[in-house]
């Protein structure tokens, strides 16, 4: 870290590596910033409201930013820090000097209510070492250090994950599913008690660590139909999705399953009040297309998602959705399913899927490139 940096928080840019946030003088930041396209910067940074002359109303419990609407000051574009990328080949991320905090610019998009236009950075992602899938799956983001030896291992319900270095992440060692045919789920799937997870510990090891400026998310690895192929491989759960004798039985796991992330929602809520929303992991696609058909997806793993959002939108929380894949034809079920934000990959027509349902979930835009040659207008 340099020397005339202080190191604040880390968080995840939307196209970076896991980074940290540093401040630095306004030179320093200046400097650092011109190393990548300045045009881009603005346009990340550019605000959605501009007309209005009322002040922020901030509710102070977290709960729903209340009126949110603030005129434009060009001091805005000041930027006042950077975020270093981890791989030096990619740019910094400026940060700019917002009219409220990230956390209440976030929570001000999520109300319908924008502000500025989101980037990410404004989302502290956090994955507490006491979820054992976050040391199967190679990756915490808490307090504590996750040592190159710790990485991969059992998950929570004893499924063995394999770190791959080349891929930087844990897969499944694959060829000895848990389950041959999903009928055998309640036989077979040993159910964790997560209240026996060292909570006192966690809560004690990152007391300052998650701050009130950052819009605080707690990663859920692992979703639905992630979690069948943790069980029976791809083959065995792309078949037990559309076999008419297992379906019942992936139906019925799968609102196990939703019950099981609500008392995790529930005990994270409880050990860190300040926790904003869950970002929950279930990839449904490949580069080309879904894995299954709207109708699949809309039978099985709809209602089991429902029961899930629900009751974290009853706490207060928000709800995003990680799904990797062609899945444009899924938006219709993930609006269903009660999901607030996806950020799908840039296989998908982002701008066609926001005039078709952006108005009943916020969605990912990808801007259109801008030519090397373009004008500052």
């Amino acid at each position: 870290m340099p020397q005339n940096g202080t190191r604040l928080r880390r968080v995840m840019p939307p196209t970076l590596q896991w980074s940290t946030i540093h401040t630095r003088s306004q030179s320093n930041c200046a400097e650092e910033a011109k190393r990548f396209d300045e045009r881009c910067a603005i346009r990340w940074c550019m605000r959605i409201v501009r007309v209005s002359d009322r002040k922020p109303e901030i509710d102070l419990q977290r709960g729903k930013v209340k009126n949110m609407s603030v005129p434009f000051d060009p001091k805005e574009l000041r930027v006042v820090a950077v975020v270093p990328p981890l791989n030096p080949e990619l740019p910094p991320v400026p940060l700019y000097d917002f009219p409220v905090s990230m956390h209440d610019g976030y929570k001000a998009l999520t109300d319908r209510k924008p502000i500025w236009q989101v980037t990410g950075i404004e989302v502290a992602y956090f994955i507490p070492k006491v979820y054992p899938d976050s040391i199967a799956r190679a990756l915490v983001l808490d307090a504590q250090e996750l040592a190159p030896e710790e990485r991969g291992g059992k998950d929570m319900f004893g499924i063995e994950w394999e770190f791959v270095p080349v891929a930087n992440g844990s897969m499944v060692k694959p060829g000895n599913p848990l389950l041959d045919d999903a009928n055998e789920w309640p036989d077979k799937v040993v159910w964790p008690d997560i209240g026996s997870w060292d909570w006192a510990g966690s809560i004690e090891a990152n007391k300052g660590y998650l701050k009130s400026e950052n819009f605080n998310s707690c990663w859920i690895f692992t979703g639905w139909y992630e979690r069948l192929i943790s069980f029976m491989d791809f083959e065995g759960a792309a078949i037990a999705l559309i076999d008419e004798d297992q379906t019942d039985a992936v139906k019925d796991l799968f609102g196990h399953l939703s019950d099981l992330y609500i008392k995790f929602c529930d005990k994270v809520i409880e050990s860190f009040p300040e926790i904003d929303g869950f970002y929950v992991h279930d990839d449904w696609g490949s580069q080309n297309a879904p894995f299954f058909s709207s109708a699949v997806a809309e039978e099985l793993i709809v209602p089991a998602m429902r029961k899930f959002t629900d009751h974290v939108h009853s706490r207060g929380r928000v709800c995003e959705l990680h799904s990797c894949g062609k899945i444009e034809q899924q938006v219709p079920n993930l609006i269903e399913a009660g999901w607030d934000v996806w950020n799908g990959q840039p296989m998908n027509d982002s701008q066609k899927l926001y005039e078709l349902y952006g108005d009943g979930m916020i969605i990912g835009v990808m801007p259109d490139p801008i030519a090397p040659n373009a004008s500052e207008e």
